[in-house]
Order: structure tokens, then sequence, then C-alpha cells
């Protein structure tokens, strides 16, 4: 099985352009680009941030400090992706992978108040959750998730969304800064996307994969993949990160987002204080604010970039400027 969908990877847009009865030449691709299917992550302004959602036959990868909101964009997306095509869904299940805390079975009830396909059945039915604990408990599954995502494909919604949620929290415990740990990691990063990759085409799959980030300590070009993509320096809580893993995981997916969080402080003018009456008249007052974006770090379909967005009790969404 292993060999036949790496064989269809490299087949693919071979046999798209044999069809069409054109060479695959690089001009023909910039005048006529391959289109990809997308999904949608339940929000306009963000779905156009991205040209339409998170693709198929391909990794995303969600970068973000804690409390940026990976989480809350992972469980939108997939509910998101049971809206039929006409919504810009895939009509499909999800399968969602958790490495690090209890999968949040409460918040995605919340949000499927909002996110809710039809009225014929429970949208969290169609969320198939599997926690993963270890590097090797995920190659271990890798064969047994192929098999499921094969089967559900007669279903009513067969899955067409895999979520990890994270990957780095598999591989920062468990290996050492040794170059030997170091090689080991490497040869793991590019055997795990490989196989998602694998299915992703041979499925037709989006994949969204979420990474932590770490301090960047030296700001020079080039410092754990500083330089790839469009933006020089990722900044978040008002200090210089950079995403977990390195450079070798850099060249593992297809497509990297960033989530930046900071906090404002705004002053309101003419706050009554005390009453108003019979009390200290009004004064400024200042209050806190967290902002968030999202950046498009690097993409093949995606130029450089980014809006704004909150969290709510119904879900993710982006906002004007």
């Amino acid at each position: 099985m292993e060999q036949t969908i790496s064989t269809h990877i490299h087949l693919a847009p071979i046999l798209f352009w044999s069809l069409m009865g054109t060479p695959m030449t690089p001009q023909n691709l910039l005048d006529n680009p391959l289109t990809t299917e997308k999904c949608t992550v339940g929000c306009p302004i963000i779905d156009r941030c991205l040209g339409g959602g998170i693709p198929c036959n391909s990794i995303t990868e969600l970068v973000a400090e804690s409390g940026s909101g990976k989480t809350q964009f992972c469980l939108q997306l997939t509910l998101s992706a049971q809206l039929p095509s006409s919504h810009g869904g895939l009509s499909a299940s999800s399968l969602y992978l958790h490495t690090e805390f209890p999968f949040p079975m409460r918040r995605l009830h919340q949000l499927s108040h909002t996110f809710r396909p039809s009225n014929d059945h429970n949208p969290c039915d169609y969320v198939f959750v599997q926690s993963v604990h270890s590097v090797d408990q995920l190659l271990d599954i890798m064969p047994k998730i192929e098999s499921f995502i094969k089967n559900s494909s007669n279903s009513r919604l067969p899955i067409r969304l895999i979520v990890i949620d994270s990957i780095a929290a598999l591989f920062r415990s468990d290996f050492d800064n040794t170059m030997d740990d170091l090689k080991k990691r490497s040869f793991l990063f590019f055997k795990i996307s490989g196989m998602l990759k694998a299915m992703a085409v041979g499925f037709g799959l989006a994949v969204l994969v979420t990474n932590q980030v770490v301090d960047l300590m030296e700001p020079n070009e080039g410092v754990n993949g500083l330089r790839v993509g469009n933006l020089g320096c990722l900044y978040s809580s008002g200090r210089p990160i950079c995403p977990a893993l390195g450079i070798a995981w850099a060249n593992c997916v297809n497509s990297r987002l960033f989530l930046s969080r900071n906090e404002d402080f705004v002053v309101r003018e003419n706050q009554m204080v005390n009453g108003g009456v019979g009390g200290s008249g009004s004064e400024d007052f200042v209050c806190r604010r967290t902002r968030r974006s999202l950046h498009v770090v690097f993409a093949p379909h995606l130029a450089d970039t980014s809006c704004e967005f909150e969290i709510t009790r119904e879900g993710v969404f982006g906002f004007e400027r």
C-alpha cells in the first residue's frame, strides 16, 4: 500500500496534464496552475487570507505559543470540514490526534452549536479522537490510521482531515541535543511527514499539524531557520520567537502559518467613576486587550498575507482592521 500511494504522488501531476493533452512545462504551470480543494476554516475573512482555507493533498503547519488559539483553530476546522462543498467544507469526518492535554470535548460541543452542518446528526460524532504520547506510538498506529481512512471511504462522511495537536510534544522530551539524537530525530521527521503526505495525496486529505515555539536568543539571520518564509522574525507576547523542531522539520511541511498574541493597553475616555452623581466625576480608564493575528510564513499558493482574529464563545473569527 505504501508503494502504491508513493507512486501516486509522483504520477498525479503528470496524469493531470496528460488528460489535459498539455505537456507539463514551467510556462504551462504558470498559465494554468493546478487547483487544489480546500477546507473552510469557518470564517470568510480567515478563508480569504488563506486563499479559500486549508488545502488538501498537503501538510499545513500552525505555529504559535501557548494560549494563542492553535487548538481553537483545530477544533473549528474539524467541524467546518463536515460542511458540504457548496459551503466550503469537505463533507467529511476528521481524525484528531492529541499529544499533550486531555482532548477539550466540552469546547468542541460548545463550538458544535455554531458550526452544526445539519440538524439530523451530532457533529461531534464525526470527530474521531486518539491520544498519542510518543513518536513510536504514532508510527505504530499509522498503518491503522490508513486502514481506518480507507474503510471510511464509503461512509456518509468519509475521513478527509487529520489534525495532530501538537507534533512538537512528541519530540521535545524523548531526544537529547546530541549529534546521534539529532540525526535520528531528522530521520523520524521525514518518515512521519512522508507517511502523512502519502495519505494526504492518496485519499485527498487535508492535514493540519500544530507546532510550538521557542524563544530566540540570538537574532541572527539563518538561526533555527529564521529566514524560512516571508517573515524575517516572528514576534509574540512582545518577544522574538521561532518554531520548534528547527530547519529539518520546516522542510517537512508544505505550508506554515503563524499565530501571534500580543497585549495592548487601550485608554477609554470619560468613564464615570463612583456613579457620577455625588462622586468624583469622570476620568480616563485604561484596560488591557489581547490582539491576535494570523500570518502566512510560507505556502506555495499564498502571498505574504495576514489578518487579525478573535476567539469568542462561538468560535474563531477574523475581523477587518
